[in-house]
Formats: structure tokens, C-alpha cells, sequence
């Protein structure tokens, strides 16, 4: 029997936690599969082991794991795995496949462009966006939001796509956000490339609330949410990873 393992990152904000459920309850509804388990991989339970462990107690035989990462970097090459090298010992005769970040995808940045058209602003040549990322020390983040942020800024024709992050990188949220200050452009689009809410969203939300005042206009839109796109995805990589055959 199947199960699909969701691996969400963790929070200590609740609303979080809550919407990464809501956002495999839409999964569950597209995903004709009996057992599908929600774990984290840190700040909240259960953890992965534990997910696994949940879904073999119902009966599973083969774990297909999805992570709901935006990037591949440092809990999807190292945490995840480590996580699952313990469960494959405590489960030898369950068959554990694990999928990939959401990556550098069209679909999501066709969810960017969504959020950004949520505002009452037009995207127009006044316009810059500041794509707002996590961070990782893993050199790969920087290299897929640069590549993220050249698709969008083709897809929208917008003059200008600048990049910052919350951690390990820079230029830092703060570096960013002047930057776009001292720019010429008029509106400055800021789109926090986040899946769900939490401390980060809350810390831009903190930050920009210090540029309020000023001759620009700043317009923070949504992070990526369970939007239907993301479900697809999702729906896509557990059909793929459904089909492979044990042992492959």
C-alpha cells in the first residue's frame, strides 16, 4: 500500500503550521492515494521519522516523500536524507522514494506574477519588483534566485528584478529594501518568495513598515501560499514518483 509523506520546514508561528495543513488537505483531495501524512522538518512534530513511522503503522509498504521546499539546498540535500537513512533502517521492507524541491519552475513564477497582480498597482515601467528569499548557505540558493528572478523579470517585462535575502546571503533584506529606496523606479513590488506565513514574512513586514514614509510606493504582496498551481506540482511528482518501479 502507498503513502505519501509531505515534509513541510517547520514553524514556530502556528498559522503557519495551520496552512501548511490546509495546503495538504488540497493535496489529499487530488491525490487518489489512502495514506498521505504531514511532517516536519524542524520547529514542530511530528518530525520525519515519525511520519514515517505513522504512515507504516497504517499499513504502507512504499513512503512516496515530497518535500514543500522552494529550493534545493541545505534540508533537502542533507536533513531530509539523514532523516530518511534512519527511517529506511527502522522500516527495511518499506520502500522510501523521495522527490525534489519545487525548484526553478515556470509554474512558480506564474504564481508570482498572481500575487503581484493582487495588488491595486499596475506593474508598469515605474515599476521595480524585490524578490525577498530565504537564504542558505548552500551556494545553489543564490544561483536559482538569480535564475527565478531573470524569468520573472522577462515574464513581466518590468525594468528591474532585484534579489535580497533574510539569511546567509547577501545583499540582506535591509541592503534590498535601500536599494530600492535610492532607485528611480516609482512602485517597488515587493514579492517574498515564502511558501507559507511565519517569523520571516512577519520580519519583512517589520522592516518595510520603516520605508512607509517616503515619495515611493511600496506594495508587499502575499508569499506563494497554497495556491492551486503548487497542488498540481505536487500532483505531478507523486503520479512520477508512484511509477517507478521498486528497486529502481
Amino acid at each position: 500500500m502507498e503513502a505519501v509523506l509531505y515534509v513541510s520546514h517547520g514553524s514556530r508561528i502556528a498559522a503557519a503550521r495551520h496552512e501548511a495543513a490546509r495546503f495538504v488537505e488540497q493535496c489529499r483531495r487530488v491525490i487518489d492515494i489512502p495514506i498521505q501524512e504531514l511532517c516536519f522538518v524542524e520547529l514542530a512534530e511530528p518530525d520525519i521519522v515519525t511520519g514515517v513511522d505513522r504512515c507504516v503503522a497504517q499499513g504502507a509498504t512504499r513512503v512516496i516523500v515530497v518535500p514543500l521546499l522552494l529550493l534545493s539546498a541545505g534540508h533537502a540535500k542533507h536533513d531530509i536524507p539523514a532523516a530518511l537513512d534512519i527511517a529506511r533502517r527502522r522500516h527495511p521492507s518499506v520502500d522510501i522514494l523521495c522527490g525534489a524541491p519545487f525548484g526553478v519552475h515556470e509554474a512558480m513564477i506564474d504564481i508570482m506574477i498572481d500575487r503581484i497582480s493582487e495588488q491595486s498597482a499596475p506593474l508598469d515601467g515605474e515599476s521595480m519588483i524585490l524578490l525577498v528569499g530565504r537564504g542558505s548557505s548552500d551556494p545553489d540558493t543564490k544561483r536559482d534566485m538569480s535564475a527565478i528572478a531573470a524569468l520573472l523579470k522577462e515574464k513581466t517585462n518590468v525594468p528591474h528584478v532585484d534579489v535580497c535575502f533574510l539569511a546567509a546571503i547577501r545583499p540582506t533584506l535591509d541592503e534590498g529594501l535601500e536599494r530600492a529606496h535610492a532607485s528611480a523606479y516609482r512602485r517597488v513590488f515587493v514579492v517574498p518568495y515564502l511558501l507559507f506565513t511565519g517569523v520571516l514574512m512577519k520580519t519583512i513586514e517589520r522592516k518595510l513598515q520603516g520605508f512607509s514614509v517616503s515619495d515611493k510606493e511600496w506594495h508587499l504582496c502575499s508569499y506563494l501560499g497554497d495556491h492551486p498551481r503548487l497542488v498540481l506540482l505536487i500532483q505531478q511528482q507523486v503520479l512520477s514518483l508512484s511509477s517507478v518501479k521498486k528497486g529502481a
